[in-house]
């Protein structure tokens, strides 16, 4: 039995805390990378790079396989049921990470050898875990962003909307990190961290999701069937056929594959520094210690980085003049020319800083894709999803090129690029056709 609410704000909040959980649980995933680079790969060799971002791979691979999915189910089931199949999946995600670990430490023997690299089982299965994840996460987004976007929530515009549930979800991904270091491996140092250190946080977490969920189930999430097509009723147009739907998807695959591969490939190269790097000389000191935590100078990267995301959501939800496409255009210019001056003077603090241009690029290049698309709406998030991919496909090409290159710094042109894609998309790319 539903719980029903007049407050418009209800369903709002409902939606904009599990963005959170999404946002947090996302950042949880990629920031594993650098721990478990010591934990599960200590012999993979020369290709660790490679293995450990595989994990944000699988995970952004549930996004291209499973995001249509969420469109169709939409349409059938409406949103809210949607939503719950989405949140069941992802405590499969985190079962998955349990029994990583567990079978890890159960079973040490079991390896898998990969030309030079031996990895232990435990790894594979928590690749499944991530893919499982990828797919909770891309489901749920695809509910709540085109609920976000439609809903009528009085005196807001839907990038407002859009940017203000973002602010609440880059919220989640800032406190991730530290989540990670403190209580998922003990304030350790990353070189000291052992698999077992997994095993009860990630039950922890299962058991808070597996609650929120039987929450949300008696919640009440009216539907929005403006934005979905009727039992039997059939669309006439292909939905690439809006252009600047297409282009949409295109610029979202590239912001988001720029997006993760800062959020999650700047810890490791926070670790590629020695001790006397430019970095670290920053504190005085290697490590950043509060009492006998370690929290790390790589977590701590991460969330300013994320924390700029959140800060920039929360400037960026009170902007109700000023168009997605001009919020687009000053954000992608700003990122490019100061993640050049990062790259030329090798300082990680200032790549940090990116998640404040990149905060509102999400919200704008999603309200300008679905604009004007109505009853095309579901199907479209189903499909824009996709797009998330990138985040699977950057990162691993970073990765790549640092395992060839020897070093992470010149990688970083790859993100520069994704920027200069997502100012074609504001300037050209995002303007309404009839046809694509």
């Amino acid at each position: 039995m539903e719980t029903r609410t007049a407050n418009k704000l209800g369903p709002f909040i409902v939606l904009t805390f599990i963005y959170f959980i999404v946002g947090f649980l996302t950042t949880v995933n990629g920031q594993c990378q650098g721990p478990l680079k010591t934990a599960f790969l200590a012999d993979a060799g020369a290709l660790k790079n490679t293995f450990i971002t595989l994990i944000s791979f699988f995970f952004f691979l549930g996004y291209l396989l499973n995001s249509p999915l969420g469109g169709r189910w939409i349409n059938r089931v409406g949103y809210k049921r949607t939503l719950l199949r989405a949140l069941g999946i992802m405590i499969a995600g985190l079962v998955m990470f349990f029994a990583s670990s567990w079978f890890t430490v159960a079973f040490p023997a079991v390896i898998a050898v990969l030309g030079p690299a031996h990895i232990p089982a435990g790894y594979f299965i928590f690749l499944t875990g991530s893919f499982l994840m990828g797919t909770a996460a891309a489901l749920s987004q695809v509910v709540i962003n085109p609920y976000v976007a439609a809903y009528e929530l009085p005196g807001t515009q839907a990038v407002q909307r859009m940017n203000i549930v973002c602010a609440v979800n880059s919220f989640g991904t800032m406190i991730a990190p530290f989540f990670v270091t403190t209580l998922l491996f003990g304030g350790r140092a990353m070189e000291d961290v052992e698999v077992r250190q997994l095993m009860m946080p990630f039950l922890l977490l299962t058991v808070f999701v597996v609650i929120t969920t039987l929450v949300t189930r008696r919640l009440y999430i009216p539907d929005l069937t403006n934005t979905r097509t009727e039992e039997g009723e059939r669309l006439t147009r292909s939905i690439w056929s809006f252009r600047h739907f297409t282009f949409g998807v295109i610029a979202i695959f590239f912001y988001v594959g720029a997006e993760v591969a800062v959020g999650t490939n700047i810890n490791l190269h926070a670790l590629e520094l020695d001790g006397n790097g430019a970095l670290l000389h920053f504190f005085g000191r290697n490590r950043l210690m509060i009492g006998d935590l370690d929290l790390g100078i790589p977590a701590l990267l991460a969330t300013i980085y994320w924390g700029g995301m959140m800060i920039g959501r929360m400037v960026s939800g009170g902007m109700n003049r000023i168009s997605p496409r001009v919020q687009l255009t000053v954000s992608t210019i700003a990122a490019a020319l100061l993640m050049g001056v990062a790259i030329l003077t090798s300082n990680l603090w200032l790549m940090a800083l990116l998640g404040l241009f990149h905060s509102v690029m999400w919200g704008c290049i999603f309200t300008l894709a679905v604009k004007g698309l109505d009853k095309y709406t579901a199907r479209a998030s189903g499909i824009f999803m996709m797009g998330v991919f990138g985040g699977a496909v950057f990162p691993v090409l970073q990765g790549v090129a640092a395992d060839l290159l020897g070093s992470w710094r010149w990688t970083w042109l790859i993100v520069v690029a994704c920027e200069l894609v997502m100012l074609f998309y504001a300037l050209v790319g995002s303007r309404c056709r009839e046809q694509a």
